[in-house]
């Protein structure tokens, strides 16, 4: 400002002489007012701030906007200039009065339509002529003027039936419930659109009151259950839950004992074989004293050895053969396709035999569960797992057959046991394509 003075030849105040003691005064001022004091010990630092400010001011009462922030801060507008703006009508299509509105927009905007009508969507309500109606709509339970208000109140309000229900005039038309405007609208659209199109549409929407209404009174009567009665079936539930528990239990249990039985065959089978082998080593030189010996063993183990229990064994697992499958009978809501889930005492081996046997014979394995479907196809299931058995039934007493042809010779030398090849070697049905026993439940179930 003093070379902005003399410039213009005014009249300067008088500023006092900038000395070497002025400057170090001015110092020690500046040194003083940085010193901060010290916050004492033990006092938290937010309760200090409230105490002490860097001017050493007391802590304000009630807030105020005189510190410098949003108030005195200067807007930053640029350099070009502002567009302008114009109070300007529009017209919205989706109106059929013509009604005419004002909004602001930008004067070089240009005129656009109105960006909202595009949500109007208008259902497409079929309208019938007086033949129409006479020939193909007419019923006892709804006259030409009721259908007409239906019809009425289905445009208005856009096929929103419980507005419909609502705004049904009841003193000019009767009373009707939701249900009812439902069927009458859908079998109109439905004789329509059937008639006009001379029966090519693809599908025709069937509106099921009665199923509605029970499934109304249903929720109906839930919802209306005391206390006393959601406990007790609670209770109910529990006990199912035990019960099933306790089934699954036994299965397990009567799988594992299936399994111990199957390895005990297995093992009593091989001990056969080993004896076989031996006696057949033995009968290559047999000496007189040794035959006497062996015919006498042989007799004693043919009268000891049980020879129907191998077979038994067998005629049981054949008559306990198939799938039993379970019905679902549970309280909540199941799947039909659940009835078609193997039950879960079927072994590893069982269900993927099954798998190649439906592949082999060229059976979709997940058909649609229709109630017919799912009864045939756990029946032809089942009848898979009684062929299998069958043909290990079969396997078993071909092999106790040469079993006892083996002893009758060691016993009789020279003589043959003359067995019929029916019985050995029965003949194949060659249309079934089961052959020589080689398919896929053969090779999955076999003994």
């Amino acid at each position: 400002m003093a070379d902005v003075r003399d410039i213009l030849e005014l009249e300067r105040p008088v500023t006092p002489e900038l000395t070497k003691e002025a400057l170090l005064s001015s110092k020690k001022r500046t040194v003083e007012r940085k010193i901060v004091a010290k916050r004492p010990e033990g006092m938290h630092r937010e309760v200090f701030a409230l105490l002490y400010n860097d001017n050493k001011d007391a802590p304000p009462l009630l807030p105020t906007d005189t510190v410098s922030g949003y108030k005195k801060t200067k807007a930053r507008l640029g350099m070009k200039k502002v567009r302008r703006w114009e109070w300007a009508p529009f017209v919205n299509p989706a109106r059929t009065d013509g009604a005419v509105f004002h909004h602001w927009k930008r004067a070089s905007d240009e005129q656009k339509e109105y960006p909202f009508a595009k949500f109007n969507k208008q259902l497409d309500i079929p309208t019938y002529t007086l033949n129409e109606y006479n020939a193909h709509l007419k019923t006892t339970k709804w006259t030409k003027q009721q259908t007409d208000h239906l019809f009425d109140l289905a445009k208005r309000f856009d096929v929103r039936f419980i507005i419909m229900c609502d705004r049904w005039e009841r003193a000019n038309y009767g009373i009707k419930s939701v249900e009812d405007l439902k069927e009458r609208y859908y079998e109109v659209v439905g004789i329509l659109n059937k008639v006009r199109n001379n029966g090519m549409e693809k599908k025709i929407y069937v509106f099921d009151a009665e199923h509605e209404r029970r499934r109304k009174e249903q929720l109906k009567k839930l919802f209306d259950r005391t206390p006393k009665q959601v406990e007790e079936e609670q209770q109910l539930l529990n006990e199912l839950k035990k019960i099933e528990a306790r089934k699954k239990e036994r299965e397990r249990k009567t799988q594992d004992l299936q399994k111990l039985i199957s390895q005990a065959d297995q093992q009593q089978t091989e001990h056969h074989q080993k004896e076989q082998q031996q006696h057949q080593h033995q009968n290559q030189h047999p000496t007189t004293t040794q035959k006497k010996q062996d015919k006498k063993l042989n007799k004693k183990k043919i009268q000891q050895q049980p020879r129907t229990s191998k077979v038994d064994s067998v005629v049981s697992a054949v008559e306990s053969a198939g799938i039993k499958f379970t019905d679902l009978r549970g309280t909540g809501v199941s799947l039909r396709s659940q009835k078609m889930k193997l039950p879960a005492n079927v072994g590893q081996k069982k269900a993927k035999a099954l798998e190649q046997a439906l592949q082999e014979f060229k059976v979709d394995p997940n058909p649609p569960p229709i109630e017919e479907i799912c009864v045939a196809f756990n029946e032809l299931r089942s009848d898979m797992v009684l062929l299998c058995e069958l043909r290990t039934a079969l396997a078993t007493c071909n092999f106790e057959l040469e079993s006892l042809k083996h002893q009758y010779e060691a016993l009789c030398p020279g003589k043959t046991l003359n067995i019929p090849a029916a019985l050995v070697n029965p003949p194949e049905d060659d249309s079934t394509g089961e052959g020589d026993g080689s398919s896929a439940m053969d090779c999955g179930m076999a003994v």
